[in-house]
């Protein structure tokens, strides 16, 4: 840019012709003032004394020269300027930028001295307006038509330019092309009624130099790296690729022009498993680290390239990844040839030959060539060594519903792609074991076998296929048995409700009001519903049971009476099998019963036309489990229960459906659907295992596996356990359970009780009931509120009874808070999850009593008493 000029006079602006409304106006007042005095003069020449005229006229003229003479010497301003208009102007006339103020019909209003620097007027009659200069220029035209309707519009602007010659004279800025940087505002004044424009000029030719030097080198110094011999690409946090040069888009056949930064990832490059090479390579934090690797890229029409990178990536502070850069050579043979071919071989031999995996290699047609041990034996059923040397077809090994597959890999493999998806098949002779296959294009024929096209890797996933079928049929039946659970608890409140308010009615009204047969029947109901609702529990392993050391022989010889009256009128005979000396198993007497009753009566269902329902029990060594290949057994000791039928037999197709809640083959009214799903929620609960096996037309059996209870521990520490309902328990149940007999006495005798319970219908209809039997009854909506009418009354309350699910505090929790006070305090849990479900979270040594939901009137009552007597 030109340099302007330095000297005393570069701060007078070339043309300033702004107006000062304020001084005119004063200018104007003035006037007015004078004309007046001198009309007055005439006026009342007559009335005046000479001698007054005279004075005046003195006094005026003594005026007029202080004025004067102090305005030549500075002390009085004609025309006064404001600080900020003194600064806002030695601004604009200092300015490097050739700065023009216009009116809106084009009359230069204002010009500093860069304006005329740039454009070479010396004197106010010289300058001219930009409008008239640019026009002159063709290159500049529409750079300036955009600004002057920009301007026009209220719009302000900017726009750059070339003109081929300067705008000024030639001189120390040279003759050749300039560039210029034209910027257009529009100014706006309350004191002006139309708007002023301001333009600002600028040679920018020394800057643009500047830029496209450093373009230029920037654009050799890329042209250098994208024709390197090496691939480069660089990569973000996260794998994204930001650059790679010509040269590896050359070798993977991309396109660079459509190519966006941030559009890739590493991985997007690389074949098969090279990304997890990739992504372990990790420095140390605020580190780099470099390492060479070999591998395959993935070309753009899906063939592999072999290559040899050097990956080099640094690490955050913090540790997280940071960007990388990788150099891409391409592998050369030879490149690893530090030994002599004789070792390499035995070398090699010795790995193909030991490792656990079965290796073949396959030519284009799909004949194998060469296999490993390892795949002589797991398919030793199949093919022979024989086989082999005859150059069998791969396709052999494999089921014939896959056979197409393979050979649409093998295919791909010929055509040397680098990703080609496993294919999962079964043994053509025996469909109960499953295989995987990953087949791999060979990119480097060796001397030794230049037909080889494939390799293919085989492992046995027989294990992992029944692993897999069972997880997903045991996530279904959790999930099912969680949401069970919970619609089980809900309705536990509004059945709590229901029994409680009916009680209240029933003992308001007498047997011969109308209104009590119709109370009854409600209550019937809501038994009925409670019934429905344990079942849920059970399948849902939250119900209550009280677990007792049992044994199988005994539960079943005192069972087949019931079931043989259960049979009776049918074709079905029943047949038991005992097992000897059968170990005990530690269940609920009364929970295992209905499991047994339940598959009785649906075997004999199974069997309308008649047939054979035989109950079975033996012991189940550790080493027996495995010889059933059920994958979710423990290698542990069992006891197994058998119950097979002759029946119909279970179809395939909802044997994954039996065990869900409500789900039945039998006709509308004929059953609800939960009793399979009760027994399976009672074998899980007990630690157990059921797997049912069904022959369309031959019958079912349904295994239940119960593990072993060891006699010999439990007596050790009987003589230190608890009593639940006169069933000894291990020292390691706690806490302990209090339930005791019925007391004769239910009445409260001023025992004051804390009722806790989130649900109001329940809270409000066990409040009423208790109040019925003399108890003064504090209630409360959470554990939180809870502990502050706990501090109310200063810890003055006998008993507590809360409910265990409840918002902001359980019960559990608040059990515990209270212990911190009140250690003594008697405390009964209510709930439709079994105890189990939250004593765990308890101290070993609180003590409780246990109300399972819904509950009567005289439940309520009972569970009170006992717990205040003991």
């Amino acid at each position: 840019m030109t340099k302007l000029r330095q000297s005393d006079d570069y701060n007078v602006p070339l043309v300033d012709r702004g107006v000062r409304s304020g001084t005119a106006l004063r200018i104007i007042l003035l006037a007015i003032v004078l004309i007046a005095v001198a009309v007055a003069f005439v006026v009342f020449k007559n009335s005046l004394d000479n001698e007054m005229v005279l004075g005046v006229l003195g006094i005026l003229a003594m005026v007029g020269i202080f004025f004067l003479v102090s305005s030549v010497i500075g002390f009085v301003e004609v025309m006064p300027q404001t600080q900020s208009d003194s600064l806002a102007r030695s601004f604009l006339n200092t300015h490097p930028d050739g700065t023009l103020i216009t009116d809106e019909k084009g009359r230069v209003i204002y010009a500093n001295a860069a304006y005329g620097e740039l454009t070479g007027a010396t004197k106010a009659m010289e300058v001219q307006t930009l409008e008239t200069l640019l026009s002159r220029h063709r290159e500049s035209n529409e750079a300036l038509y955009r600004l002057v309707n920009g301007l026009r519009e209220g719009r302000e602007g900017r726009e750059e330019f070339r003109l081929l010659r300067p705008l000024g004279p030639v001189g120390s800025s040279g003759s050749g092309a300039h560039w210029y940087r034209l910027k257009a505002r529009v100014l706006s004044s309350e004191q002006r009624r139309e708007s002023l424009f301001i333009w600002q000029i600028t040679d920018i030719t020394s800057e643009r130099d500047d830029q496209e030097r450093f373009f230029k080198e920037l654009q050799n110094a890329i042209d250098y790296l994208d024709h390197a011999p090496a691939g480069f690409f660089s990569a973000g946090r996260r794998g994204e690729i930001f650059y790679l040069n010509a040269t590896l888009a050359e070798w993977l056949g991309l396109d660079l022009t459509k190519f966006v930064p941030g559009s890739m990832m590493i991985g997007d490059l690389v074949a098969g498993e090279g990304l997890a090479l990739i992504q372990s390579v990790q420095a140390e934090p605020g580190l780099k680290k470099t390492v060479s690797l070999d591998l395959d890229l993935r070309q753009w029409n899906g063939q592999s390239l072999p290559v040899r990178i050097v990956h080099s990536v640094t690490s955050m502070r913090d540790g997280a990844p940071g960007e990388s850069r990788t150099i891409v050579l391409a592998r050369q043979k030879g490149d690893d040839a530090d030994q002599s071919a004789s070792a390499a071989s035995m070398r090699f031999t010795r790995f193909f030959n030991n490792t656990p995996m079965a290796i073949a290699s396959v030519d284009g047609d799909g004949r194998i060539l060469k296999t490993n041990a390892p795949f002589l034996k797991l398919f030793a059923d199949v093919v022979s060594r024989d086989d082999v040397e005859r150059g069998t077809l791969l396709e052999t090994i494999v089921h014939e519903a896959d056979r197409s597959r393979v050979r649409e890999a093998l295919a791909e493999a010929k055509d040397r792609q680098g990703d080609i998806p496993p294919i999962d098949s079964r043994n053509p002779r025996d469909e109960t074991r499953h295989f995987r296959f990953y087949v791999n294009a060979v990119i480097d024929q060796s001397d030794e076998a230049p037909e080889e096209a494939a390799i293919v890797y085989a492992v046995e996933v027989t294990e992992q296929k029944a692993l897999e079928t069972q997880m997903a049929q045991t996530q279904k039946l959790n999930a099912v048995g969680t949401l069970a659970g919970g619609i089980a608890h809900d309705f536990n409140n509004v059945l709590t409700a229901i029994l409680l308010s009916s009680d209240h009615l029933l003992l308001q009204a007498r047997p011969a009001d109308a209104s009590f047969a119709d109370l009854m029947e409600i209550k019937r109901n809501a038994n009925r519903a409670a019934v429905l609702v344990r079942q849920l529990l059970a399948f849902s392993r939250k119900q209550t049971m009280r677990p007792a050391i049992l044994n199988l022989t005994d539960v079943v010889g005192d069972l087949r009476m019931l079931v043989d009256r259960l049979l009776s009128g049918t074709n079905v005979r029943l047949d038991v099998e005992y097992g000897r000396d059968l170990w005990p198993v530690k269940t609920d007497l009364s929970q295992f019963e209905q499991v047994l009753i339940n598959l009785c009566v649906n075997a004999r269902d199974a069997m309308p036309q008649g047939g054979k329902l035989t109950i079975r029990t033996r012991n189940l060594p550790a080493g027996d489990v495995a010889a059933f290949n059920y994958a979710d057994l423990p290698h542990e000791d069992m006891v197994l229960i058998e119950v097979a039928d002759s029946g119909t037999g279970i179809a395939p197709e909802i044997m994954d459906k039996i065990f869900e809640p409500f789900f039945t083959t039998k006709e509308v009214g004929k059953g609800t659907g939960l009793g399979l799903a009760m027994v399976y929620g009672i074998v899980k609960q007990s630690g157990g295992y059921i797997h049912p096996e069904s022959e369309v037309g031959s019958g079912t059996t349904f295994r239940i596996f119960l593990p072993r209870h060891i006699v010999e521990a439990s007596a050790a520490t009987e003589s230190n356990g608890y009593q639940v309902e006169g069933v000894p328990m291990s020292a390691d149940a706690a806490p302990q359970v209090v339930v005791a007999a019925e007391p004769a006495d239910l009445t409260g005798k001023s025992a004051v009780v804390l009722l806790v319970e989130d649900e109001e219908a329940v809270r409000r209809g066990g409040k009423r009931m208790l109040e019925t039997r003399g108890y003064t009854v504090h209630e409360a909506g959470s554990g939180v509120e809870a502990l502050e009418i706990m501090d109310e009354l200063d810890g003055k309350v006998d008993i507590v009874v809360s409910d265990v699910v409840m918002p902001e505090m359980d019960g559990p929790s608040l059990l515990t808070e209270l212990r911190k006070k009140y250690p003594d305090m008697k405390f009964i849990f209510v709930s439709g999850y079994a105890e189990d479900a939250f004593a765990r979270n308890l101290p070993a040594d609180a003590k409780f009593g246990f109300l399972p939901k819904p509950f009567s009137l005289k439940q309520l009552a009972v569970a009170v008493r006992e717990t205040l007597d003991n």
